[in-house]
């Protein structure tokens, strides 16, 4: 573990998510199958909190969202949360969403891969989840929508416009954003919402498999190839090409690539350190 972790111990117990550490596999998964998986204050605040504390350590290299029971996740839930913010003057209204979106950046910049294994219904801000991870994996019973015009919001939520159009272009997000249906396993893996797609009940056991290989792979090549790909979404060519090029200077300083030209040499599977 780095020094540089700060001064708080590792969390013992999250208490609105179930989470397994295994191997350099982090399987974090929503556990109220009652409800749908349907998340409250308290569970996006652990998404944040868990994704951040991992990040400060070296011992995660993947990471598995997944949702117990029938469904991955159906957004926010109808009476803790939209009830709730009924009740709210507008800072503390401006203080949820900036929770929510403090998210999905910790999805997006945690320094290691993050795979949603997605069955049934990804809706609302379960979808948003599942669009920022870096994979997703789903079975035929997937279904996305983004349904926050359908409750009377912007469809951009949580990062949503930003994100969505990147993944499946401007007008297939603007579809999906504007008029909120369901989007199944078959059209998502289509327009490339969805990154792999299983047999019936198997997005779980090969989203392990898929964490499980990158584990086992370069982190340290893998955490700078997610950090480009998200900063670069913005940049200019030139400006890419020279982070770029910094980047792989920096990386060809490190032990995983000298790792690589000894492995070839002596004919063997090279044994990544992450460094």
């Amino acid at each position: 573990m780095s020094p540089f972790t700060g001064s708080a111990a590792r969390t013992a117990r999250w208490e609105h998510l179930r989470v397994d550490l295994t191997a350099g596999v982090a399987t974090v998964t929503l556990a109220r199958p009652d409800k749908l998986n349907a998340l409250t204050f308290g569970a996006y605040a652990d998404l944040r909190d868990l994704l951040a504390e991992l990040s400060r350590e070296r011992s995660v290299r993947a990471l598995v969202l997944a949702g117990e029971g029938r469904g991955f996740c159906s957004g926010g839930d109808v009476d803790e949360i939209i009830g709730a913010t009924l009740a709210m003057d507008t800072a503390q209204l401006l203080d949820f969403n900036r929770m929510t979106g403090q998210v999905v950046r910790a999805v997006r910049e945690c320094p290691f891969p993050v795979i949603a294994a997605v069955h049934g219904v990804a809706a609302g801000a379960g979808a948003v989840l599942a669009l920022a991870a870096d994979f997703r994996v789903a079975d035929p019973t997937a279904r996305f929508a983004f349904l926050f015009t359908r409750v009377g919001l912007s469809g951009g939520d949580m990062g949503a416009a930003y994100l969505l159009p990147r993944v499946v272009g401007l007008g297939h997000a603007t579809r999906l954003l504007m008029l909120g249906d369901q989007v199944r396993a078959p059209e998502a893996e289509r327009i490339g919402l969805i990154s792999e797609l299983t047999d019936e009940g198997r997005a779980d056991e090969a989203s392990q498999t898929l964490a499980r290989r990158l584990a086992e792979g370069p982190a340290l090549a893998y955490a700078q190839t997610k950090a480009l790909l998200t900063a670069e979404l913005d940049m200019p060519l030139a400006a890419s090409v020279e982070l770029d090029a910094s980047t792989q200077a920096l990386l060809m300083n490190g032990e995983d690539y000298a790792e690589f030209h000894r492995a070839f040499k002596e004919k063997r599977t090279p044994k990544w350190q992450g460094r």
